[in-house]
């Protein structure tokens, strides 16, 4: 699919990647581009600068991924593109209270299946619609700091992968968006990783750039770090062995 055109409307699209996105299909020439993100502030200058719309929106509210929807259909007509682009993330673990689970759940995982509801109904029936699913890395690997963040991306992996298996003959098209290290400011704040990132960081423009690419090509993987394919190929081919390897790595990097 070519962005030319088409109704578009991106989450998390404050800063970070969901800004890139925003930016880079602007020049694309949609028909209609909305920008959604909970910090109204932030959305406002992108969509400002674009000449896009914007929207507060909390994307864990199914009653807000409802009216996101709806409002954009009403005013430009049938949504073409959706990206499920919002995340958050934090460190933790098994000791972790349940109430961060959920908030983690609700956002980057239940905010795609809100969103779906809304827009599958409609897709199927015309034939053709297109949900974009950034998700991580993690959702192929893991994060050896962070297992919500890796248990909720797995999930949305493993959600988009169902949505186009389940609604791929009926014309949806599903790409998921996995990268590892992005030159953001959620990753700039992270310094916890820092050991396990390094310095090698892409930045999010060029992660818009794949997605583009991914999109025009249809591809469900979505990579812009080319090692995640390696990484992702040597845990099919040999999990024990690839698990392993992790256990080395969580101890080298994060000793005690």
């Amino acid at each position: 699919m070519h962005l030319k055109d088409k109704v578009i409307v991106i989450t998390g699209a404050g800063s970070g990647i969901g800004e890139a996105l925003a930016r880079r299909f602007a020049e694309e020439s949609p028909a209609g581009l909305v920008l959604a993100d909970l910090n109204m502030t932030t959305v406002e200058g992108v969509a400002a600068d674009i000449g896009a719309i914007a929207r507060q929106t909390d994307v864990s509210d199914p009653d807000a991924n409802k009216a996101l929807i709806e409002e954009t259909e009403d005013r430009f007509g049938p949504i073409d593109l959706f990206c499920a682009n919002a995340g958050i993330g934090f460190v933790g673990d098994e000791q972790t209270d349940p109430s961060d689970w959920d908030r983690m759940w609700q956002v980057n995982l239940m905010s795609h299946v809100h969103a779906a509801k809304h827009l599958i109904p409609g897709w199927v029936a015309r034939g053709e619609g297109y949900f974009l699913s950034t998700a991580s890395a993690a959702g192929l690997l893991t994060n050896l700091k962070a297992v919500q963040y890796s248990v909720t991306k797995h999930a949305a992996v493993s959600f988009a992968e169902w949505l186009s298996v389940t609604y791929g003959y009926a014309g949806v098209k599903v790409s998921c968006l996995c990268p590892m290290g992005v030159n953001t400011p959620f990753v700039r704040t992270a310094t916890e990783f820092e050991a396990l990132l390094g310095p090698d960081l892409i930045e999010a423009a060029a992660v818009a750039d794949a997605v583009v690419d991914g999109i025009a090509h249809e591809s469900f993987l979505i990579l812009p770090h080319p090692d995640v394919e390696r990484f992702f190929q040597n845990k099919a081919n040999d999990y024990d062995r690839w698990i392993e390897g992790m256990r080395k790595l969580q101890r080298s990097v994060f000793p005690g």
